[in-house]
């Protein structure tokens, strides 16, 4: 359980990541670019989990664009509530997204579940360490411990990293994380 001292911590820190990354995004508007330790890992029959930026979060777009040029399937996150764990369904482009839990867009939710290869994962804020601080439900670290075989790459903007993050014991950190300033790698 996260102590209160912990609890509070993370809170504070998402509030002042969100100010530091809505300000960037206005003034830069920047573009990720697709890392070559993706495009070695992309290829058909490859299932890429990837998601719908919220605010100014980072978008994945290219990275996803560039899995389905490689012949990838994509799935996006389908999540019901806080509770319940959060699916990976099939998408593509063609197909319309429906709102779902938090403001997300998301597949329809008889859209066939899918179990990711990799998973291109939003976060708030992230470490040296490739440790990632997300919303707060836990929905990318369940979904971690159910595809521990996935490789799991946080999408972020360069002022998302912290000196370090304070990591719970359920916190699964990242394989790497591509900023609009390249791949940092584990």
């Amino acid at each position: 359980m996260t102590s209160p001292r912990t609890a509070t911590a993370k809170s504070l820190l998402r509030a002042q990541i969100r100010a530091a990354r809505d300000v960037f995004v206005a003034i830069e508007a920047p573009t990720i670019p697709v890392p070559d330790a993706l495009r070695e890992r992309l290829s058909h029959g490859v299932t890429i989990a990837s998601y719908v930026p919220l605010g100014s979060e980072a978008d994945p777009s290219p990275l996803a664009r560039a899995a389905v040029a490689a012949g990838c399937a994509v799935a996006l996150p389908h999540v019901v509530s806080r509770a319940e764990p959060m699916r990976f369904l099939a998408w593509d482009a063609e197909d319309d997204l429906v709102p779902g839990a938090f403001g997300l867009h998301q597949p329809h939710h008889a859209a066939p579940a899918l179990a990711p290869d990799i998973i291109l994962t939003p976060l708030v804020a992230f470490d040296a360490s490739l440790n990632r601080l997300g919303q707060g439900a836990g929905h990318y670290d369940r979904a971690f411990a159910l595809f521990p075989d996935a490789w799991r790459l946080g999408v972020a903007w360069s002022v998302q990293e912290v000196d370090a993050l304070p990591v719970d014991a359920w916190d699964v950190p990242l394989h790497a994380i591509v900023t609009e300033q390249g791949l940092m790698l584990r």
